[in-house]
């Protein structure tokens, strides 16, 4: 049944941009102007962070925007306490809307005496006031499960097949879709079946955490347009060196298509020097001004898809539906034009 209050956004300091789109896009499909609740999430002299909602949010469904991207902590102090602000002022429903969900790679205890991050985080969320979490792409399916309120995991992989569909046109039989690890073959076999093409794997081992010691192509790549797939890039280091791998092996060209563009480090000038013909990113996280300038970097848009399940979260229908590259076409119109 559908709601009889608005969908309502607010926006921490993680990725505005992205808000500001979602709420534009939102606009189109309401027909009405949406933006964001006015609000004011800043941080007294010792850092400690403070929120004040300005606009009376009783029994309204709001939707917090952002992501726990670096710096992690601070973005995600600011979300706890934006939930328990909206929570304190009699919010009828919270939804956190975290398009790169921060510490998912902690999903398990892969030695003695670590933690399992991702499952604090979510306890965190919940205790807040978060009744609903919508994001995209997490690191490990699982962490689904890790909370104790409904999660809606939406998926890059039919956002890129548009965009390979695009900009591959007429050389679709040429391609090949890699996993650059053995633990990323049902993440790149989603990608490959959507587009048709074959897939292959490198294989990497590791010394230690950072670094890669060796690496090898399993299947043949020789004369094909590479396409490796992963959810998150954060040094670079591993796609760089899987790149240069797959151009030895025979590759005539390399491209990648990661979800979340951590970038940190001396990732982006190891992109711009490497093998790769472009590296497509979404504005999950906010891009910096030097990733926006680099000279391979792409981004592709994320807001008409959050836009839409938003939409269809307040209206009471179907967030999978969004799963389906047919459904995003008219979303992500003009776009991406496949035929």
């Amino acid at each position: 049944m559908p709601a009889m209050t608005e969908p309502k956004l607010i926006a921490g300091n993680a990725n505005r941009p992205l808000a500001n789109a979602i709420a534009r896009r939102m606009s189109m499909h309401r027909g009405m102007n949406v933006v964001p609740v006015d609000a004011r999430v800043e941080r007294f002299n010792d850092q400690e962070i403070f929120v004040e909602v300005y606009e009376n949010v009783r029994g309204e469904d709001m939707y917090i925007i952002q992501p726990t991207s670096n710096p992690a902590n601070d973005n995600l102090m600011e979300l706890l306490i934006m939930a328990d602000a909206l929570r304190r002022s009699s919010a009828a429903r919270i939804t956190a809307v975290i398009p790169y969900f921060g510490y998912a790679r902690q999903d398990r205890r892969s030695k003695a005496r670590t933690p399992i991050s991702a499952k604090l985080v979510a306890n965190l969320l919940t205790e807040a006031g978060i009744d609903r979490v919508l994001t995209l792409d997490l690191h490990a399916a699982q962490i689904q499960g890790f909370f104790d309120v409904p999660v809606d995991n939406l998926y890059a992989s039919p956002v890129f097949a548009l965009d390979v569909k695009h900009h591959f046109r007429g050389r679709m039989d040429d391609l090949l879709v890699i996993s650059p690890d053995v633990g990323g073959v049902a993440r790149a076999r989603e990608l490959a079946k959507r587009i048709n093409a074959p897939l292959a794997i490198v294989d990497k081992r590791r010394e230690k955490a950072g670094e890669v010691a060796e690496m090898t192509v399993i299947g043949d790549v020789a004369g094909k347009t590479c396409i490796i797939v992963d959810d998150i890039c954060d040094t670079a280091g591993t796609l760089c060196k899987a790149a240069q791998v797959l151009t030895d092996n025979g590759a005539a060209e390399v491209h990648a298509y990661i979800t979340h563009g951590v970038l940190s480090g001396p990732a982006i000038e190891r992109v711009e020097n490497s093998v790769m013909k472009s590296l497509v990113i979404t504005d999950s996280i906010q891009p910096s001004e030097a990733v926006r300038n680099a000279r391979n970097i792409r981004i592709v848009p994320t807001a008409p898809i959050f836009a839409q399940a938003i939409l269809n979260i307040w209206n009471g229908t179907s967030v999978s539906s969004l799963f389906e590259m047919e459904t995003l076409e008219p979303i992500y119109e003009g776009l991406y034009q496949t035929e």
